[in-house]
């Protein structure tokens, strides 16, 4: 099957499920959907970059991963950080447990705590968004903000696309497509804004979409980076026309703190 139609394929039976949940699922619905991506995610980068002989370094990434959005969900951002701490820590220290030869070897370490911040702790920022005033609301926004310029760069891309932009890294992309990624988010965040988030100046959407779009293509390309140098085309295989769980959400991990410490620091 074409892998485009399977992209909408996919689409098509993932969006309704998400839209239910994030509409009607309440805020422990949501953290718990979250929580499960994230285990889905950090499974996937555990598996791009450590060894199937390393499985204590496996664990490890799983269940601090697992704990941070938990905090995210029940703490305190002074928890937050002391859950950081002591998984810092605990990492080192586990490691320092099973030397036993000379040719010591720190890269497992810095791998997993990597993985725990640029999945489980980036990733969980959404549960702080979903949580205040409008909190579904500005996570459809983020959804919006993301897809829009999905789609606007793939067309975009497909027809005008002529200037490689990271050839490199990521053989497909072209400014043009970033260009048009940029103006489709923009779009869709001034169009969602006004009819669904009215407290939000146009200023505001406009920002928002402009920087958030730039830092999600940003995350895109830092993915790419990784899966390059995994050796790997995907993160997984779990959704059909899209790869892995982080292939669809390289953006969004970015996108998450961005748009949340706008509107705390400049909105809320």
């Amino acid at each position: 099957m074409n892998s485009h139609i399977k992209r909408w394929l996919t689409a098509i039976v993932v969006v309704p499920v998400l839209f239910a949940v994030i509409a009607w699922g309440g805020e422990t619905v949501f953290f718990a959907l979250i929580a499960a991506v994230i285990l889905l995610g950090i499974h996937e980068y555990s598996n791009m970059v450590l060894d199937a002989s390393q499985v204590h370094e496996k664990i490890q990434a799983l269940v601090i991963s697992a704990l941070i959005p938990v905090v995210f969900f029940l703490g305190s951002p002074e928890m937050l950080l002391g859950i950081l701490c002591a998984a810092m820590l605990t990492v080192f220290i586990l490691y320092l447990a099973r030397i036993k030869k000379e040719n010591f070897n720190l890269t497992p370490v810095m791998k997993i705590i990597f993985g725990v911040l640029y999945v489980s702790f980036l990733l969980s920022h959404l549960i702080w968004l979903r949580r205040g005033e409008a909190g579904a609301l500005w996570i459809f926004f983020v959804i919006v903000l993301a897809f829009s310029g999905d789609v606007a760069a793939y067309y975009v891309g497909r027809t005008w696309g002529r200037r490689k932009l990271m050839p490199l890294v990521s053989a497909g992309k072209t400014v043009e497509g970033v260009l048009g990624l940029v103006a489709g988010s923009v779009l869709g965040c001034l169009i969602f804004s006004w009819f669904f988030l009215p407290q939000l100046f146009p200023w505001h959407a406009i920002v928002l979409g402009f920087f958030a779009s730039v830092l999600g293509q940003l995350g895109d390309l830092c993915e790419s980076v990784l899966k390059r140098t995994a050796g790997v085309k995907d993160s997984g295989t779990l959704l059909p026309g899209h790869g892995g769980i982080l292939d669809r959400l390289d953006c969004l991990l970015f996108i998450a703190p961005c748009v949340h410490y706008y509107r705390y620091y400049f909105i809320s």
